[in-house]
C-alpha cells in the first residue's frame, strides 16, 4: 500500500480475531486504519477483508466507506457534542449492514453497560464513558471488522484497566474481528491474537501472540 512517499506492505493472510498494529508514533498505524475504512486512498495496493476486496488499484476497485462494513473508532472518538449518548449510539444504525450473527442493540448496550448513560449529554460523560459510547456506535453498524485507533491512549491508568475488559468481551462474546492500534505493550498482550510490528513504515515482525514472551526490542524500547 503506497500513498505519496509513504509505503507499507502487509502480504500475509491472517486468521485471527484481533490483529494489533504495534509501534511508535509515525510508523503508519493510523494510515493503515484509515485506508481500510476508506477515509484515505492509497496510490496503489490491495485491501481485502476475508473474501471481500475493498480496494485494488489493478482491478479498479474502491468500495465507498459506507459500503465497506467497517466500524471505525478514531482517536478523537468523533462523538456529536449536541446529541446525548443514546442518539450518538443509535446514529450507527443509519449505516447498519445487518447480516446473520450481527449483535443486537440490546446486546451491545448490555455488554458495554451503557443503559444508565443513555440520556446523558456527551459533556456529562467521563472519558471512559465516552469511549464506550463511541465503541457502541461503531458496533451498531454491524461491522465485519472493528477498527480501534489507540482506544485507551487518552485515558489514565485506572480507566484503561476498566475499559480493556469491555474490549475483551467484544472479542469473546460478540466475536467481532478487530484491528487494534496501540503503542502500549500491555494492551497488545492482553487483547491481540496476532501482532504486526511497524517501524519506519515497514513491517518489522508479524506473529501470533500465543507463546511469545515479548515484543521486538527495537520497537518496544523506542516507545
Amino acid at each position: 500500500m503506497r500513498q505519496g512517499t509513504f509505503a507499507i506492505a502487509i502480504h500475509e493472510r491472517i486468521d485471527a480475531r484481533v490483529v494489533a498494529l504495534f509501534g511508535r508514533s509515525g510508523t503508519g498505524k493510523t494510515t493503515v486504519l484509515e485506508s481500510i475504512a476508506g477515509l484515505r486512498r492509497p496510490d496503489r495496493g490491495v485491501i481485502r477483508i476475508g473474501a471481500h476486496t475493498l480496494f485494488d488499484t489493478g482491478a479498479g476497485i474502491d468500495v465507498p466507506p459506507h459500503q465497506r462494513r467497517v466500524g471505525y473508532v478514531p482517536q478523537d472518538l468523533a462523538l456529536f457534542p449536541h446529541l446525548n449518548a443514546r442518539r450518538n449510539i443509535m446514529y450507527g444504525t443509519a449505516v447498519r449492514h445487518g447480516g446473520a450473527g450481527s449483535a443486537t442493540a440490546d446486546q451491545i448496550l448490555d455488554l458495554l453497560e451503557l443503559r444508565p448513560l443513555l440520556d446523558r449529554g456527551v459533556g456529562a460523560l467521563s472519558g471512559g464513558e465516552r469511549q464506550r459510547v463511541a465503541i457502541a456506535r461503531a458496533l451498531m453498524t454491524a461491522p465485519a471488522v472493528l477498527l480501534l485507533d489507540e482506544p485507551l491512549a487518552s485515558l489514565d491508568i485506572s480507566l484503561r484497566a476498566r475499559i480493556l475488559p469491555y474490549l475483551e468481551r467484544i472479542r469473546d462474546e460478540l466475536g467481532t474481528p478487530m484491528v487494534y492500534v496501540s503503542h502500549a505493550e500491555a494492551e497488545v498482550r492482553a487483547i491481540a491474537d496476532w501482532v504486526i510490528v511497524l517501524d519506519g513504515g515497514q513491517v518489522e515482525a508479524s506473529y501470533s501472540s500465543a507463546g511469545n514472551s515479548g515484543l521486538p526490542t527495537t520497537a518496544a524500547g523506542a516507545l
